[in-house]
């Protein structure tokens, strides 16, 4: 064995052993982990590591503590273990109050909701029961439970907040009482805790709308603190957000299980990406095992993400490809003969702070961890954060790509893609799917059919692929070294 390739392994094997002392340390726990899974624009994410916002990417481990906050042009998703997402429109922080395990195994959430929107598309295990999972939403004095799962929305401003379920029910609760929100129904609640009489509603013509009645106080409306307002409409209005929030739901709905049925996990975050950009198959010796798309002869699972600090836990290493969360943290990579790198699912008990590799050939770089400092550190073309506005309208995807730069959804029919390169071993060209519309919904009740599955957020990396878009689109290209 050279000496080359014996300092590689050991320089492996220390990077897994730390890896090893992070995940005994954190299983100790009762903390949990969950996903930042979509980042577009303007986007900033504290990981409570005392240095405040930083610039957010996708695939980075969200903790409890942990704080997100999207700009004017951002957006932002946050997928946990079960599948289920909160998502950020623009102009909107939420803080993660809670993330933790209860004494039988249930998942208790608590996020605030600080400014702005937040969709929610919750499917909790056994929600409403004693050991049930539990996830809980705050804002200003109020609070959302779920009882089961539901698709809503919730849009906080400084004097009222506006609560619109698109699927399920839900139960608020403020000062002046507890209230429960029916699927297609929305409630407004008045923050400044002033009463609404029947007559105040008539004098503003809400009597003649499709409110039912309306104003909801308390037995003891006397109390100041108990003066907050409920008012019930047996619809929503539409938000500007709606379309991509749709998109986003569309996309998991579609993709969660699609190829994956011989999959035996635990967790449903990061599966829709799996069946978006790559696909199971059988290996002789390595049993079922996933691979993505482009990938190319000399592409390694390590060639492109980067490294953040955490405290408590030191660096992780964080993948810049779409689908690289569950990859990452579970299971191992293995490089198979006549098939280059694959995914061998498993390990569920244990969540990897870098991930394992077995059979690695003699030229794979093995990635190591910074010495000593905060600061994130890029690897190849580093992190993805995908710009905001429009796609291109035609997407170039490289050999050797492995999907890196592809908006997720972006492309239908990847897979056909992937083959037309297999054959030829060249670049393949595609028309994206139409993006979300920028402009604010008509005024009015009701809901509008979605313009499309997937986002299309933005232009690819530089390096990665190429763009060329039409005469009234514009694209420009980054990357992190």
């Amino acid at each position: 064995m050279s000496i080359t390739r014996l300092g590689k392994m050991v320089a492996m094997w220390a990077v897994l052993a730390a890896a090893f002392l992070v995940v005994s340390a954190s299983a100790a726990s009762k903390a949990r982990i969950v996903r930042l899974s979509q980042v577009q624009g303007t986007v900033q994410f504290d990981r409570a590591a005392g240095n405040g916002f930083d610039k957010a990417f996708i695939n980075l481990p969200v903790i409890e503590s942990s704080r997100l906050k999207t700009g004017k042009d951002g957006r932002a998703e946050v997928e946990f273990e079960d599948g289920s997402a909160l998502r950020l429109a623009p102009n909107s922080e939420v803080d993660f109050i809670r993330l933790a395990l209860g004494d039988d195994g249930q998942k208790l959430n608590t996020v605030q909701l600080v400014s702005g929107t937040v969709y929610a598309s919750l499917h909790p295990k056994n929600a409403g029961q004693k050991t049930g999972d539990q996830f809980l939403l705050n804002f200003a004095r109020e609070a959302v439970t779920v009882p089961q799962a539901a698709h809503f929305r919730v849009q906080l401003a400084d004097t009222k907040a506006t609560l619109a379920v698109f699927k399920g029910k839900l139960s608020a609760t403020s000062p002046a009482g507890q209230i429960e929100v029916a699927e297609k129904h929305s409630a407004t609640i008045d923050l400044t805790k002033n009463d609404l009489t029947k007559e105040d509603l008539a004098k503003n013509d809400l009597a003649n709308s499709d409110l039912t009645n309306i104003a909801l106080t308390n037995k003891d409306a006397d109390d100041p603190a108990k003066k907050n307002t409920f008012v019930i409409a047996r619809n929503y209005k539409d938000d500007p957000s709606d379309d991509w929030d749709r998109q986003q739901n569309d996309y998991h709905n579609r993709y969660a299980s699609a190829d994956s049925s011989t999959l035996s996990s635990p967790y449903g975050y990061g599966m829709s990406d799996l069946n978006y950009y790559g696909n199971f198959m059988s290996v002789p010796g390595y049993g079922n095992v996933w691979q993505p798309y482009f990938m190319g002869a000399n592409w390694s699972p390590f060639q492109d993400g980067g490294w953040a600090f955490y405290p408590g836990a030191g660096y992780m290493w964080v993948s810049g490809y779409p689908w690289g969360w569950m990859p990452y943290n579970y299971g191992n990579w293995a490089f198979a003969p006549g098939y280059g790198y694959v995914w061998q699912p498993g390990n569920w008990n244990s969540w990897n702070a870098l991930p394992l590799v077995v059979n690695a050939p003699a030229r794979m770089i093995v990635p190591t961890a910074p010495v000593s400092g905060p600061q994130t550190v890029m690897v190849g073309l580093g992190l993805a954060a995908y710009p905001a506005g429009e796609a291109p309208r035609r997407l170039t995807i490289n050999p050797g790509s492995a999907g890196f730069g592809v908006p997720r959804g972006s492309i239908s029919h990847l897979d056909r893609l992937a083959k037309t390169m297999n054959r030829t071993s060249r670049p393949v060209v595609a028309w994206t799917v139409q993006p979300v519309s920028a402009m604010p919904s008509a005024p009015g009740f009701g809901t509008r059919p979605s313009s499309g599955l997937g986002p299309g957020p933005g232009p690819t990396r530089a390096g990665t692929a190429s763009t060329t878009s039409s005469p009234s689109h514009t694209s420009t290209g980054s990357a992190h070294h």
